[in-house]
């Protein structure tokens, strides 16, 4: 640094080079950046939708999830495969601070830009239960403050490492005996737990969750939640007559996924999305065929290593199309590089929350911050604990005081506002979040470019 000023590392460091020269770039090449981004775009919603939210449902059956817990622990962990991948990046190929720097730094987009997207996007008013918010956002918190802890003197040792995957395990223990602390919870507050017991009840006669028949009868989640939440147990996956990933109707086998929609504008999108549907349809078992349904978990694993590929992709086209028209690097960071990141976690839970399942968007929302707080544990102690245990991995903390407050005002303020709008996900809640994450955004640009505070940064070399 020089006169105070803090120098980072380009974003494009991080990247191979583009196939277009700066010059060629600014003379047109751009374009194809563009269109790049949003075939990618595109491809990560099909993936998404087809494949990625079929097998969730198929798991949480298995398992007898309920649809807050599953989307807390395999759907926060399969949208949140770019982050891991980018966590391991950061210590062992690029040893930069790429991993936190993406991780908290998308934290704010995460938690408000998701949930006004969910409002926004979503005709459907989804309600919420007072249970899982809190958990989550509690998790979501102690991981945060960790994380920051460990970082304040800029070394990780392996034990600090350690905590955070304890923590984890913590998380996961609770999730585990999640039906009897809820059920002790509602016993021991029922007072204060009147309005959302009562909230469960309009949303059981409204709205009732996927594969509820109607003879028998709404059913309160705090009274039983040994099903999944998505299914009920004894229904078979072909007999639902509505499914999370959008079929009207699905009976005996899923319909081909070839077959050309008869509306202009889908058919238009189809033929757009042709290509990655046929190399999609022949890399991934489709486990909403009676064929492949016992491949459930495969059906998981290569959507979500797929979902981290193009959101690869995807990052890389918006950081050079960011450099190519000049926008600062604090901003790119902080808006487009962070949504970048966070688009398997905006589709998955926008789809979800059409469907009415207010508790498992949320739950995969903030459930999907608190495994990110794990993918910067676990590369941080393979390698302090197996690799280089001669010493900590050095970290660089600058800013990180402004990002910790920024990250618990907006999981107080979440909690916060579904308690005042009701415990429902509308079109008010999202139009307020998206305010807000409008007002956090501005004040980290202004603070990241020195305008406020005294923490100036810099491109190296620039």
């Amino acid at each position: 640094s020089e006169n105070g000023t803090r120098c980072v590392l380009s974003s494009s460091s991080e990247f191979p080079e583009g196939f277009f020269t700066p010059q060629e770039r600014k003379d047109g090449g751009i374009v194809i950046y563009f269109i790049i981004i949003l075939y990618m775009f595109l491809a990560v919603s099909i993936v998404c939708d087809d494949y990625f939210l079929p097998s969730l449902e198929i798991i949480s059956e298995c398992l007898g999830l309920s649809q807050d817990v599953a989307g807390a622990t395999f759907m926060a962990a399969g949208s949140s495969a770019p982050e891991l991948v980018t966590a391991f990046l950061g210590v062992f190929v690029t040893k930069g601070d790429i991993g936190i720097s993406t991780i908290l730094g998308s934290a704010i987009y995460n938690l408000l830009g998701i949930t006004a997207a969910c409002g926004l996007f979503s005709s459907v008013v989804s309600r919420l239960s007072c249970w899982p918010l809190f958990r989550d956002c509690l998790a979501y918190t102690i991981s945060a403050a960790a994380v920051l802890a460990m970082v304040s003197d800029n070394r990780i040792y392996w034990y600090e490492s350690a905590s955070l995957l304890f923590i984890y395990g913590c998380y996961i223990l609770i999730l585990c005996f999640d039906i009897k602390i809820n059920q002790y919870l509602m016993k021991k507050f029922s007072p204060c737990c009147t309005c959302f017991t009562k909230a469960m009840e309009e949303n059981a006669e409204q709205q009732p969750l996927v594969g509820w028949r109607e003879e028998s009868g709404p059913l309160i989640r705090q009274q039983s939640r040994t099903d999944s939440g998505i299914f009920q147990d004894e229904l078979d996956y072909s007999q639902l007559s509505t499914s999370l990933h959008g079929l009207d109707e699905i009976s005996g086998d899923h319909p081909n996924i070839f077959t050309m929609p008869e509306a202009d504008m889908k058919r238009i999108l189809w033929v757009l999305s042709l290509p990655i549907i046929t190399l999609l349809y022949l890399t991934i078992p489709d486990c909403r065929r009676q064929f492949w349904r016992n491949w459930f978990m495969v059906t998981f694993l290569i959507s979500a290593a797929w979902i981290s590929a193009i959101t690869y992709v995807l990052v890389w086209m918006v950081t050079i199309a960011g450099e190519t028209l000049g926008i600062p690097e604090s901003v790119m960071g902080l808006t487009l590089l962070a949504a970048g990141t966070s688009v398997p976690d905006t589709v998955a839970s926008v789809l979800v929350a059409r469907k009415g399942n207010g508790d498992m968007a949320m739950s995969n929302i903030v459930g999907s911050n608190v495994f990110d707080m794990l993918c910067l544990g676990i590369p941080w102690f393979i390698k302090t604990a197996f690799i280089n245990t001669s010493g900590p991995i050095e970290v660089n903390s600058s800013g990180l005081t402004y990002t910790a407050i920024s990250l618990i005002c907006s999981v107080v303020f979440i909690f916060l506002a579904v308690h005042l709008n009701g415990w429902k996900i509308d079109k008010k809640l999202g139009t307020i979040c998206l305010v807000l994450y409008l007002v956090f955004t501005v004040l980290s640009i202004l603070y990241e470019l020195g305008i406020i505070g005294n923490n100036p940064t810099r491109v190296c070399g620039n």
